[in-house]
């Protein structure tokens, strides 16, 4: 209770984010998210192998209508994620200083490198058709062009040593380029990523694009990576042993792995993660007489 005012302070509640909407874990369960110094800071939802599973379905069922909308559309969409992030800055900034132990001023300067790379990504929404893409020289009277697609659901493990700017660097080229997206936080700094799903849900982001768990890695990515119906899986958040485990799991159904690398978050990102979850489709067509 504050001695000024004589209120109580209003705790935030978290939850999951899937399919648009916020449950709370299928199980009830919740853990204690601390910051550096082990002060706590909330209950988190502890997301069983159920939510996991109901997230599949979620990106499922909204793949077809993001990977049909147009290139520009997605880049405008995820361009207003930014606008929105920008203006909950503070809220991020402080969320982040706590989650990382940093200065205001570096989380100020992470936080704003998150922005910056969601507007990156966004910007590349209708240019990364031409460098994936192509025409192809062939012996005959034939066009033979080459166009990437997007892979399908990925399930993504949220970098634990970058609780926002290494968050933003893993989603948005996932989504940008037509994928839907089932996201594991970062397991002791979640709170960022829980809300950065308060900002996609009141963008214009269908639901089910993004979905956002929060709890144990190694609980949850198991049966993200054995279930049948994701087709790709960002190993950023596992340690060795358990990117081990998982690769072996989605070799079940020839998923597309990328594996973790210790990466420089504030590095310039390239177009690696773009072209990873992309499908080449290659299409012959006759010329005329």
């Amino acid at each position: 209770m504050s001695e000024l005012t004589g209120r109580l302070a209003v705790f935030k509640t978290y939850k999951l984010y899937v399919g648009g909407k916020f449950p709370r874990s299928e199980s009830g369960r919740v853990y204690e998210v601390t910051d550096s110094k082990g002060t706590w800071l909330a209950n988190a939802p502890l997301a069983s192998r159920k939510d996991a599973r109901d997230a599949v379905v979620a990106a499922r069922k909204a793949f077809g209508g993001w990977s049909g909308a147009t290139a520009y559309n997605r880049g405008q969409i995820l361009y207003r994620v930014a606008e929105m992030l920008e203006g909950r800055r503070d809220q991020f900034v402080a969320e982040v200083a706590a989650a990382e132990g940093l200065s205001k001023a570096k989380a100020a300067a992470q936080v704003d490198a998150a922005i910056d790379r969601w507007v990156w990504y966004a910007g590349w929404s209708d240019k990364v058709a031409q460098i994936a893409g192509a025409a192809n020289p062939v012996a005959g009277p034939y066009f033979n062009l080459s166009s990437p697609e997007p892979t399908g659901v990925v399930a993504v493990l949220a970098p634990q040593d970058s609780s926002f700017l290494g968050l933003v660097s893993v989603i948005a080229p996932a989504i940008v380029t037509g994928n839907t997206a089932v996201v594991v936080a970062a397991e002791d700094a979640p709170l960022p990523a829980l809300s950065l799903a308060e900002v996609l849900a009141t963008s214009d982001l269908p639901g089910g694009v993004v979905n956002l768990l929060s709890g144990r890695t190694a609980e949850l990515a198991a049966p993200l990576a054995a279930h049948q119906d994701v087709n790709a899986i960002d190993l950023a958040g596992a340690d060795a042993d358990l990117a081990k485990d998982l690769e072996i799991a989605a070799a079940d159904n020839l998923k597309r792995v990328l594996r973790p690398t210790p990466p420089n978050w504030s590095a310039d990102p390239g177009t690696g993660r773009l072209l990873t979850f992309l499908e080449t489709k290659t299409v012959w067509h006759p010329k005329g007489t």
